[in-house]
């Protein structure tokens, strides 16, 4: 296979001033960060909820909703995926409010799958909560959770700081919706009866023992338990309690930007007042209405809510790219970090103060504002891209975003998104969280992150931490070689975090198990010579699901390859060719399959511009080391 330097250097200078093109005028980036139909459902429920229709916007969303159904009359969780049971009932509950006939075709469509796979009744927690604002099922279809958890100490097995922090920003209001039984407004007064196989109010078995654990089934009756307590001996320090949770939100509303900055959370929050009776216009109600819209979406004809938005993120990958494929002085590339800089998070003290009391904050939070909840991972990309730009500017910056970041490490060596020892697991067993996802532990690609920031900048001073989180990684790699990978799809994602900071942190490259790690990856790839992993891969039977070459997967796998020093091997150069010759779209490689997630099995992601940064960054990465003579790369990331 001929790969032409002109080419290469044509896509490169091609697509790095598309990229530019999509910088705002202060220097950041953002992309759209879109998610299933879930929360665009989601909004029309809280619309409704709250006694509100907006027929034209509504239209618009529900186009979205229809588009996205699959040919079986299901709604995935990511495109392409097999059908959910909670995505279709919220996304066919919202378009029968919207106004769709349920005699229509998609309507008779999605009810005949639902009903085939047990109806509503066999929905999620969250779904089913939904459903008990709206009366459609009784409330002891849901886990009971007093309110009354916002009065514990710390030291309580149950205490909301033992959950992750999305998990506690969307619980905290919905433990005043529980102790409320809110009931929302429903002007269509319309109702889904009909996708209960056994009538909602005659359904007996809506919660189970959802891990078929001792501890599942222990927790299970404990719930009965608390059922059985609720109508009466609950209600001590109920008020008391609804108070605090309330404050609890309250306080950390963050403007605009919303309560932990993520949908779910902040439409919590919105249903919250509003049963509580506070008017539209109150600051509070205003605040939170107004950052629910922020998510607002509108593309050609349709509109949908992204879950969050995404520009420090989008903003320190775009930086590594630039960095990679152009001048290091770039004006331009210099304002992308000048604009990181500025929102450093370094007087507010967040939930995480709560494990590490003496750490300062240093941080940065993955939105726009998000002061309570910094992120780890995107804290070690901003500081590796300042840092690797050289200017003595960023210096401050990057010795604070240090300390944070060996504050967070946890005892294990390895770092949370947001948390450190948030390694709960028994939480995971409670009716209520079905979703698997109420904690966060330390990962690999987080840590693997924090390895190559920590070495890049100082490897010396920081050396017991850097390998006792090295020492993390190996424990967790897969027999067959692998690396998991929590927050992008999946084990490429995670093989290529871990290798790259390995590489980053002086492993022998050449190890056994380094080696095995490579050929894991050349074994992935398509014939096409990109690389494509199905998330489905979050399903242990599943692993090894290959799917259609993607530009970013081919990207993190190149740039895994390369780090363990495969610049001049077969596989990579097909990578190269793959990318050179794909179709693109701007600055963004055509890419239709996701390959973010935000939740393993439950919820997924498409970051828009990963298509846009990652590609190029993996071509310019090769064109580098091709040039050089050692062939080494010689970054954190």
């Amino acid at each position: 296979m001929t790969i032409h330097i002109k080419d290469i250097d044509a896509v490169i200078s091609t697509q790095r001033d598309a990229l530019f093109q999509e910088q705002k005028d202060d220097g950041h980036f953002v992309f759209e960060l879109e998610a299933d139909t879930t929360i665009p459902s989601e909004y029309i429920l809280l619309r409704h909820f709250l006694g509100e229709i907006d027929a034209p916007r509504e239209e618009k969303i529900a186009r979205y909703i229809r588009n996205h159904q699959n040919e079986d009359g299901s709604w995935a969780l990511f495109h392409n995926g097999i059908g959910d049971i909670s995505a279709t009932v919220k996304a066919y509950w919202a378009l029968k409010l919207i106004g769709d006939d349920i005699n229509a075709a998609h309507m008779v469509q999605a009810r005949g799958w639902l009903l085939s796979k047990g109806g509503a009744a066999k929905a999620n927690v969250f779904t089913r909560i939904a459903m008990a604002l709206f009366g459609h099922v009784p409330w002891r279809a849901v886990p009971v959770m007093p309110v009354q958890m916002m009065l514990q100490p710390v030291s309580s097995p149950f205490h909301i700081s033992k959950m992750s922090y999305w998990a506690r920003t969307v619980l905290v209001p919905l433990l005043v919706l529980f102790a409320l039984k809110a009931k929302g407004e429903n002007p269509t007064g319309r109702t889904i009866k009909e996708l209960f196989i056994t009538p909602a109010e005659k359904e007996k078995n809506y919660n189970i023992n959802h891990t078929g654990s001792r501890w599942g089934a222990l927790f299970l009756g404990l719930d009965k338990v608390l059922r059985h307590l609720e109508p009466n001996i609950l209600k001590a320090g109920k008020k008391k309690a609804i108070k605090k949770a309330v404050q609890f939100f309250t306080e950390r509303l963050n403007g605009e930007d919303g309560l932990g900055a993520i949908y779910p959370a902040m439409a919590n929050a919105v249903m919250a007042y509003h049963a509580l009776g506070y008017a539209k216009d109150h600051p509070d109600m205003v605040t939170a209405r107004n950052a629910v819209e922020k998510l607002f979406t509108e593309r050609d004809k349709e509109i949908y809510y992204q879950p969050c938005l995404s520009p420090v993120w989008d903003t320190c990958l775009a930086a590594h790219a630039l960095l990679e494929s152009g001048d290091k002085d770039d004006p331009k590339l210099k304002a992308s970090l000048d604009w990181l800089k500025d929102r450093q998070i370094l007087d507010v003290r967040g939930d995480w103060t709560v494990r590490r009391p003496n750490v300062r904050p240093g941080g940065w939070a993955f939105q726009y504002e998000n002061a309570h909840y910094p992120d780890v991972d995107d804290t070690a990309v901003v500081i590796m891209a300042m840092h690797r730009q050289g200017s003595t500017d960023y210096e401050q910056a990057i010795e604070r975003g240090c300390e944070w970041l060996l504050g967070m490490q946890s005892s294990s060596g390895g770092w949370g998104a947001f948390e450190p020892e948030n390694e709960h697991y028994y939480l995971n067993h409670i009716p209520f969280a079905d979703h698997g996802a109420l904690l966060d532990p330390p990962t690999v690609d987080v840590t693997a992150r924090c390895v190559g920031a920590l070495t890049q900048v100082d490897a010396k001073s920081y050396k017991k931490e850097i390998v006792k989180a090295v020492d993390f990684i190996k424990r967790e790699q897969e027999e067959d070689g692998s690396w998991f990978g929590r927050w992008g799809a999946n084990y490429i994602y995670g093989t290529w975090s871990a290798l790259v900071a390995l590489n980053a942190a002086g492993e022998d490259m050449k190890a056994p198990y380094i080696q095995k790690a490579v050929l894991w990856l050349k074994g992935q790839q398509n014939d096409d010579g990109g690389w494509g992993e199905g998330l489905e891969t979050y399903h242990a039977d599943q692993k090894g699901y290959r799917e259609t070459s993607t530009a970013s997967q081919t990207a993190w796998a190149m740039l895994g390859l390369m780090s363990a020093g495969e610049v001049d091997n077969d596989c990579v150069r097909k990578g190269v060719h793959y990318l050179t010759h794909s179709p693109k779209d701007g600055a963004r490689w055509d890419e239709k399959y996701w390959t973010g997630t935000g939740f393993p099995r439950v919820f997924y992601l498409k970051y828009h511009g990963y298509a846009a940064y990652f590609p190029l960054w993996a071509m310019a990465r090769y064109q580098n080391l091709i040039a050089s003579n050692d062939r080494e790369v010689k970054w954190g990331l």
